[in-house]
């Protein structure tokens, strides 16, 4: 049979997910079913979802090996550059889609396997490298400020926690839309790259100057109140996250006479992905890198990303 390198889940670390992270031999994919291709993986993304996954979040010990990774920019059978949208139909989930490294192999790997109509155009002006940071976290992000946030009604724009993947897309593309943006982190450094980007960075809590009409939620039960309090009338407050904490208070006066709508988002369609393309494409926006390390080193990536210092995306080189 043959094998390629590849970066899988060999075992479940709740406490440390870094020790359940192997980089060796994998098989080579094989189709499912016949509208499914072999991509050559060029560039791909690291996402918190790969750490969860080595959590064992999502995935169950019989699914082992699970080669990790949603996100990736490959060559087609004929050559084409083609950027993989991740979300693939899986018949035996009760969500009747999945992330590629749930059911299916994932993207950290020499060769992935996907469905034909999974892929978009890698178009022009984009790196493989930028291009690889947007199918999971900007496209949630793109989701959350476009079609659930109808931003485009609006003026003003609140991120949660910026930092993160899809914080500092929202971040990014809220600016390029031309909002006011305000942006909280509790990292000093932190906030100096936000104001970097466009946005007026303040500490978590903060008095905002103004009430605004969109606020992008990830951080969860830590910043919930404030985005509450934060919000304007008939405001949308966007949850696409919950990294401190699932469950936090909702005064529910404030959302019936403030006349609040609470939404949540996951991901995005393969539409929306193609518009978010073309945005970055068409306006010179250019995904927020950490830093990009060849597959060889993809271990570092992962610890990058588990030490919570990083800001943007860590995207792995795989032609490096």
């Amino acid at each position: 049979m043959p094998i390629m390198r590849a970066a899988y889940a060999s075992a479940f670390d709740a406490d440390n997910p870094l020790a359940a992270l192997a980089v060796g031999d994998r098989p080579e994919p094989t189709h499912p079913q016949d509208d499914w291709v072999t991509m050559r993986v060029r560039a791909s993304s690291l996402n918190h979802h790969d750490l969860w996954s080595l959590r064992g979040v999502g995935l169950t010990a019989d699914q082992l090996p699970m080669i990790l990774g949603c996100d990736a920019v490959g060559t087609d059978p004929d050559g084409n550059e083609m950027v993989i949208y991740p979300v693939v139909p899986t018949p035996g989930d009760p969500r009747g889609v999945s992330i590629l490294s749930e059911h299916y192999q994932g993207t950290f790997a020499e060769l992935v396997a996907v469905p034909r109509m999974n892929l978009l155009p890698l178009p022009d002006g984009l790196s493989a490298t930028d291009a690889a940071c947007l199918p999971t976290a900007w496209l949630t992000a793109w989701r959350m400020l476009t079609t659930k946030g109808r931003v485009a009604d609006g003026e003003s724009v609140l991120v949660q926690g910026a930092g993160g993947g899809v914080a500092t897309a929202a971040v990014a593309l809220a600016v390029a839309l031309g909002k006011r943006v305000y942006a909280t982190s509790r990292d000093a450094a932190k906030r100096e790259r936000i104001a970097e980007l466009g946005a007026t960075a303040l500490e978590p809590g903060a008095r905002l100057p103004e009430r605004v009409d969109v606020v992008i939620e990830t951080v969860g039960a830590a910043t919930f109140d404030h985005s509450l309090k934060s919000a304007a009338p008939m405001a949308r407050i966007v949850v696409s996250g919950a990294t401190a904490g699932h469950e936090p208070k909702v005064n529910l006066r404030r959302v019936f006479a403030m006349q609040l709508e609470i939404l949540g988002t996951s991901m995005g369609t393969p539409d929306e992905l193609a518009e978010l393309l073309a945005f970055c494409a068409e306006h010179g926006v250019r995904p927020v890198v950490d830093r990009v390390v060849p597959f060889s080193d993809i271990s570092d990536a992962f610890a990058r990303l588990h030490s919570g210092e990083v800001f943007g995306k860590v995207v792995v080189d795989h032609t490096a």
